[in-house]
Order: structure tokens, then C-alpha cells, then sequence
């Protein structure tokens, strides 16, 4: 496999499961050293077990990013010790499944403080890396719930179309000094979470996959490519994009059979 981050160094948030852990993987296995956060130490651990079999470079830290202090503190520890910082993927999520009526301003608030506010501080604090080194490359994972409107997800989808557009602002602040900011919007995603939400209601799950246009969920893999992609060479021209990775869904015209 090519070494096409050898020497770069990236941070990955919600790295110990689905998006996150599929793309510190493939990271690392391309010659990146990856440091990798999420709230549960032993997901992380394992995680960490399964990269450095394969001989990738890692180290983890417990941390839930909605710790705005913490985040922002991580990522400049992290350009310290390793004397830069080349990409950072703001991965981590917070979704919360209601109806508005049910849904408490507690629950949109932690989707918010999860999906967006944290990606605001870890955007934030890579930029005052980033712009004064010259370089660098962010990767805001967004959603199709924040492009469609999506029922009993409202705090989820808000939260994700706010991401998009930050991404955007952030790029056009960010474009004359060589520092990329992009996302990636995936649709249905074959996670742990997901696939535990098959197995409660496997009739609207059915639906759901079959409603998209390829037929199928995307796995973690796929949009791990993606994402390494954004954040590489070959897109060396791209920023403030939005890239959909969602089988067809949110340019499809739905129209009745």
C-alpha cells in the first residue's frame, strides 16, 4: 500500500468505532501516525491493538470532544510533541432520535455541542497549527440528514447542516495559506450503530437500504477512502466542498412508483 502520509501526523475524533476507526486504519496503514479520541478507553485500546498489528503508528486519548477545553488542548499537545499537525478529521457524533415534540432542548443541545460546537474548537485550534505552518487539511464528517430533511432527527440534522456550511466559511478563511477544509456527507452507513438499529426494527431498516439508490448501505472502509482523499494530495485543489458518499441518495428526485 502507498506511503503517501509517511512523516504526517493526524488526528481523528470518534476513532475507536465505524467512520473514525476505519479511517485511522487506513491512516496509518499509509504511513500516517495517528492519534485517535473517543469517550471509552477500551474501544480505544482495541482499537489501537487492531492498527499497530498491521504496523501502523498510534496513540489514543479518552476524551469526549463536547469537552471543548480538553479538545482544544489535545490538538495543540499534539502539534508540540510531534512538531505539526497535517490533518484532523472532526468524526465524533451525537445523534438523538425524536419526534420535536418529544425532543428536550437537552438533547439539541448535546447533538449540537457534539456535531458542531466541537468541530468549531478542533477546526479552530488546527487553524492556529495549520496557517502558520503553511499546510494542512481537515475533514468535517457532516451527513445527508443535514442536506434532506430526515423525520425525528431534527436536532442531528440541524446540527450537520450547520457543519456543512462552517466547513465552507472555515475554507475560504483558511485558502490563501495552503490549509484545506472540506467534508464528506455520508448516507446510511454500515456502523455498529446502524446495524443495532437493524436488528431492533429490521422492517424500516429493510426500507431504508432499500430506498437507496445503489441498493446498499456503505461500509466504513468506503468512506474511510474518501476522507483520505480529502485530506491528501490529490485533492490538493478542492476546499469548502461538500462531498456526498451515499450511494446515489441526496441527488436522487424521488418520485413514486
Amino acid at each position: 500500500m502507498s506511503k503517501q502520509f509517511e512523516g504526517k501526523v493526524a488526528i481523528v475524533t470518534g476513532g475507536s468505532d465505524g467512520i473514525g476507526k476505519a479511517t485511522a486504519q487506513l491512516l496509518a496503514d499509509r504511513g500516517a501516525h495517528v492519534v485517535i479520541c473517543a469517550r471509552r478507553a477500551e474501544k480505544l485500546e482495541a482499537t489501537k491493538a487492531e492498527i499497530e498489528k498491521t504496523g501502523g503508528s498510534v496513540e489514543t486519548t479518552s476524551l469526549d470532544v463536547s469537552d471543548t477545553d480538553a479538545f482544544h488542548a489535545l490538538i495543540h499537545d499534539v502539534a508540540k510533541r510531534h512538531g505539526r499537525l497535517d490533518m484532523l478529521v472532526n468524526n465524533a457524533a451525537s445523534t438523538h432520535y425524536a419526534p420535536i415534540k418529544h425532543l428536550t432542548l437537552e438533547n439539541w443541545r448535546q447533538d449540537f455541542a457534539v456535531n458542531a460546537d466541537a468541530a468549531f474548537i478542533g477546526t479552530k485550534a488546527a487553524m492556529e497549527v495549520m496557517v502558520p505552518q503553511k499546510s494542512g487539511s481537515i475533514v468535517n464528517v457532516s451527513s445527508s440528514c443535514g442536506v434532506r430533511a430526515a423525520k425525528n432527527m431534527a436536532s442531528y440534522s440541524a446540527s450537520k447542516a450547520a457543519l456543512t456550511h462552517f466547513t465552507a466559511c472555515a475554507a475560504m478563511e483558511c485558502a490563501r495559506h495552503n490549509v484545506r477544509v472540506n467534508a464528506i456527507v455520508p448516507g446510511q452507513v454500515q456502523t455498529a450503530a446502524n446495524e443495532e438499529f437493524a436488528k431492533k426494527v429490521p422492517e424500516t431498516a429493510a426500507k431504508t437500504t432499500a430506498a437507496i439508490p445503489m441498493g446498499r448501505g456503505g461500509r466504513p472502509e468506503e468512506l474511510a477512502e474518501a476522507i483520505a482523499f480529502m485530506l491528501s494530495d490529490a485533492a490538493s485543489f478542492i476546499t469548502g466542498t461538500a462531498l456526498p458518499v451515499d450511494g446515489g441518495k441526496v441527488a436522487e428526485l424521488y418520485l413514486p412508483s
